[in-house]
């Protein structure tokens, strides 16, 4: 009788163990089928593979993120209770407070800051059992001067920004999750343009304590995941009150998982909103839409914003150049020769607002969410393009952020998701907005739109 020869045992790479999304790596790590330090390993395979050409990371130790990821084994070993993102890898935008870690802001200035306190935010992932990955590339300030991260579809194109870094290592396979903030279309643009799920929160939703201030009544931090279920498990470990954030509420955390994770009562209604600049979306992202829309068939109506609408684009930039212009003083005081060309043109238009014309511009978010909510009252959310380009060939700009700064100055909600493809196959991203303070809602309606469309695709290949 001839032996029996032993059938070998197909090795798990690190591109699909990774590839398995967020929740189900948690999924895997509470059970013990995976160990924090064997996903960790897989982190720094493919960072070692790829970060040459994508260099998503401002500062990494893989040593200390093994450190990290050793203690959670043994805390999962021990018996004792672990935390909703026990021994998942988190990237931190790098205008985020780590203490013991550098935080450069992206300035030249604040080369080799260490901070003595951790960000809110950075807290509450080491409470929820998350591994601190590393500081992931933002632009100078979180601003416009691009930083070194190159789009993982293809380096010789954008991966956005300001939150560079944090999309790109999550599309790159490098960490299942990562923080970024968004003050104009920072979280929503690069997720776009890399191909990953990125959502913006409502603003306050999530603190900002230990983050960069550009502009306190546009800041929102947002996350990064592959799926939409790890998105809203990284927003839910970060959201709630903090009294040191005034933009924050001393109200319950909403319950964003499992409302994400549920199945819509009724089908839902979308608005296919004519953005003021619309006219800037390029003919592959419109046919797009016009499919997308001819899809949904009687679940989705036409129709323009209101006309103040107009003036959003010049009145979130007034405020937030006028806001920039105080808070980056101390930047701009310590080393002027070394900002961007950007950066000075932005802090000198601040100093040049008048102070009535700022204030008024404060105004601007309750009368343009009462005109939306004319809109919401019909739908569940609003569609539109997330960019009106896939990511933009070269590396001297960060593309183009007009079809998101509208919903930040609003303080809504946003999402965008891989859905559509340019002919060069670079990802183009769908956008859906809510109602502010429809955060979960609008995690379930991302849910069943992607649901939708893998349902036309499934018909089209069958």
């Amino acid at each position: 009788m001839a032996p029996v020869k032993p059938v070998p045992v197909k090795r798990v790479t690190a591109q699909s163990l990774l590839a398995l999304g967020a929740v189900e790596l948690r999924d895997r790590l509470a059970r013990g089928a995976l160990s924090a330090v064997e996903l960790v390993e897989a982190c720094l395979e493919r960072i070692a593979e790829l970060e040459p050409q994508v260099q998503a990371w401002a500062w990494l130790d893989g040593d200390h993120a093994l450190a990290q990821a050793r203690a959670l084994d043994a805390r999962r070993q021990s018996g004792r209770a672990i935390g909703p993102l026990h021994g998942l890898p988190v990237g931190v935008k790098d205008i985020i407070d780590t203490k013991g870690i550098p935080t450069a802001n992206g300035f030249a200035v604040d080369a080799g800051r260490v901070p003595s306190e951790d960000a809110v935010v950075v807290a509450r992932l080491k409470a929820a059992g998350a591994i601190i990955m590393g500081k992931t590339v933002t632009t100078e300030g979180a601003f416009l001067h691009p930083g070194k991260t190159r789009n993982p579809h293809d380096p010789a194109h954008t991966p956005g920004g300001s939150s560079a870094g944090s999309a790109a290592a999550v599309a790159a396979l490098m960490v299942p999750l990562a923080i970024g903030t968004q003050t104009g279309g920072s979280v929503i643009r690069p997720a776009a343009y890399c191909g990953v799920v990125g959502f913006k929160p409502s603003f306050g939703l999530i603190p900002r304590t230990g983050i960069l201030t550009q502009s306190p009544h546009l800041d929102t931090v947002g996350v990064f995941a592959l799926t939409v279920a790890g998105a809203a498990l990284l927003a839910e470990a970060l959201a709630g009150h903090d009294t040191r954030d005034p933009a924050t509420e001393p109200l319950p955390a909403p319950r964003l998982v499992t409302t994400a994770g549920a199945r819509v009562p009724v089908a839902p209604t979308f608005a296919m909103v004519s953005l003021p600049e619309g006219g800037l979306a390029c003919s592959e992202t419109s046919a797009a839409m016009e499919e997308l829309a001819a899809s949904l068939g009687d679940q989705v109506f036409q129709t323009p914003l209101p006309n103040a609408f107009d003036e959003a684009a010049a009145i979130r930039q007034r405020i937030n150049f006028a806001e920039m212009a105080k808070f980056y003083f101390h930047v701009e005081r310590r080393g002027p020769d070394l900002l961007s060309d950007e950066m000075r043109a932005a802090l000198e238009e601040g100093k040049s607002i008048l102070a009535r014309d700022y204030l008024a511009a404060l105004d601007w978010r309750e009368v343009l969410n009462a005109g939306l909510d004319e809109i919401f009252d019909r739908c569940d959310a609003i569609l539109c393009p997330a960019t009106p380009t896939a990511a933009p060939e070269g590396l001297s700009s960060t593309g183009s952020a007009v079809f998101n700064g509208l919903w930040t100055l609003c303080g809504t909600p946003a999402i965008t998701l891989p859905l559509f493809h340019a002919e060069s196959g670079l990802p183009m991203g769908l956008q859906m907005v809510a109602r502010r303070g429809d955060d979960a809602r609008l995690l379930r309606n991302a849910n069943w739109m992607l649901r939708h469309v893998a349902g036309l695709q499934e018909r089209i290949e069958a």
